[in-house]
């Protein structure tokens, strides 16, 4: 018996600290890869919040709401359920049952979703969810978005705060869509970034206590690196 009970502390002493990392940053800074493979790594859960925005935007679109009428978005909010998976192998999410991972990655979909995240009720519920999936994650959870570390998870363990320039950002998003145009890719994501930092609800903004890595130098396998040691730093603290 005391051979059994020394063995589990032992397990329970060299096993990692759960820890909750926020990721934050605009577009295009390599927030989902970056999130996913460090996720993987460190054995942790994976939450992309802005999937679960994009979710919520494609069932407004799918069942005629009025994107642009802010208190039709605000009525309809409660009626879709969404369901994220947090594997970072192979993260999922659903409306109502239906995989959504494909619809939501529509152009017609990247072009509403500022709109409809701006509006309160939609960011109480969605912020509310991304809450209880953080609270539910024992092994720890790396998420992603644009107000993690600001207003969903202020009491994160460690809060990263990703950037680029607008250059690289485009470069990005361009080699991921054939025959895209770069000087448009660019500007779009210049006009997200104003959408997102200038609404009056949780806009993108890095926390103060945040550590911020620019990634615009740096290889996908290079930042992952910084942000592992980071999270590794940390769980060796706690």
């Amino acid at each position: 018996m005391s051979t059994t009970v020394e063995t589990v502390s032992a397990a329970a002493r060299t096993a990692p600290a759960p820890v909750i990392v926020a990721i934050d940053g605009p577009s295009g800074t390599g927030k989902s890869s970056t999130s996913k493979a460090v996720a993987a790594q460190l054995g942790l859960s994976y939450l992309d919040t802005g999937a679960q925005y994009r979710a919520i935007t494609w069932w407004m679109l799918d069942n005629g709401i009025d994107v642009a009428n802010a208190a039709e978005i605000a009525t309809a909010a409660a009626k879709p359920v969404i369901v994220s998976g947090t594997d970072p192998t192979a993260p999922t999410i659903t409306v109502d049952g239906e995989d959504a991972s494909g619809p939501i990655r529509t152009q017609e979909v990247t072009s509403k979703v500022s709109a409809v995240s701006a509006v309160p009720e939609v960011r109480a519920l969605i912020t509310e969810l991304q809450r209880t999936i953080a609270r539910e994650a024992g092994r720890g959870i790396v998420v992603e978005g644009r107000d993690i570390g600001t207003t969903v998870l202020p009491d994160a363990d460690i809060k990263i705060f990703l950037t680029a320039s607008p250059e690289a950002r485009a470069a990005r998003r361009s080699g991921e869509v054939k025959g895209s145009d770069l000087a448009a890719t660019r500007e779009a994501l210049i006009k997200r970034d104003a959408a997102d930092s200038g609404r009056k609800t949780s806009p993108l903004a890095k926390a103060g206590d945040a550590v911020e890595v620019d990634t615009t130098d740096l290889t996908l396998a290079q930042v992952i690196e910084c942000v592992v040691t980071l999270v590794g730093e940390k769980q060796a603290a706690k």
